[in-house]
């Protein structure tokens, strides 16, 4: 019974991140899973979280169903396919420590790049790389890949978008639209793989009336916050995620 309900602690704080990045604070969901993992698996915890992100979708779908960026969406959701396929194929051969790590070296990285331009006054100006097609592609491949084993795509889509500067609600719309339909397909393989059994879904059923509510605190959230500060806070929590990822994956 204190296991349950250690789970379920757990498990609440999850989805209320998730919540909260499905409303337009990206980064917050690649949290969810180390989260719950200290209770249980990393592969059982992928799984509960999954069915909880999707019904996330929904609502986030309904609420940046006008505003995304069609050339973005377009270029990099054939490519996040492939590497969604890549997990199914490597399920088994690939260890978590080396996805935490691999993920939190993208995020740290990233971030410290966009601190960098930040200081020297060049963060206005997009980097030459910012509308390299095979880039994005390439970000997207990987956003597929670490996002089947972790539901962690997050820093290899914002890597590649965010020095595109969009504007608040737009970055948050094309980032719902990119992982809701990620997510989707993902149910596939998990599916085939037996990650959705019966006990995995009765717990994401318990914590998803949670769901709604950090959408709703993520949204109101975005609507409010200027740009500035809006961009500051997302590039902190790719950088406090990718941390943790690598405190995770190495120690």
């Amino acid at each position: 019974m204190e296991d349950g309900l250690l789970l379920w602690a757990v498990g609440a704080v999850a989805v209320i991140l998730i919540g909260l990045s499905k409303g337009g604070f990206g980064g917050l969901t690649i949290m969810a899973v180390p989260i719950m993992s200290l209770v249980i698996p990393p592969t059982q915890a992928a799984a509960i979280i999954l069915p909880i992100m999707i019904i996330m979708d929904g609502f986030s779908l309904h609420a940046y169903r006008k505003i995304w960026n069609p050339a973005i969406i377009k270029l990099m959701l054939p490519a996040s396919l492939v590497g969604i396929g890549a997990g199914w194929a490597l399920a088994g051969t690939v260890s978590d420590d080396a996805i935490r790590v691999s993920v939190g070296l993208i995020a740290v990285s990233f971030s410290i790049y966009s601190a960098a331009r930040l200081w020297r006054g060049t963060e206005s100006t997009p980097p030459s790389w910012a509308h390299n097609k095979w880039i994005g592609r390439l970000a997207a491949a990987v956003s597929g890949f670490t996002s089947f084993f972790a539901h962690a795509g997050g820093p290899p889509f914002r890597a590649y978008v965010l020095p595109r500067k969009l504007e608040n609600q737009l970055f948050a719309g094309t980032s719902v639209i990119f992982f809701a339909f990620m997510n989707a397909v993902k149910l596939i393989p998990y599916a085939a793989l037996g990650q959705l059994s019966t006990a995995n879904l009765s717990t994401s059923l318990f914590l998803i009336p949670l769901a709604p509510i950090g959408v709703w605190l993520g949204v109101w959230g975005v609507k409010r916050l200027p740009m500035q500060i809006f961009y500051i806070i997302i590039y902190s929590l790719v950088f406090i995620v990718g941390l943790k990822l690598l405190y995770d994956g190495l120690l």
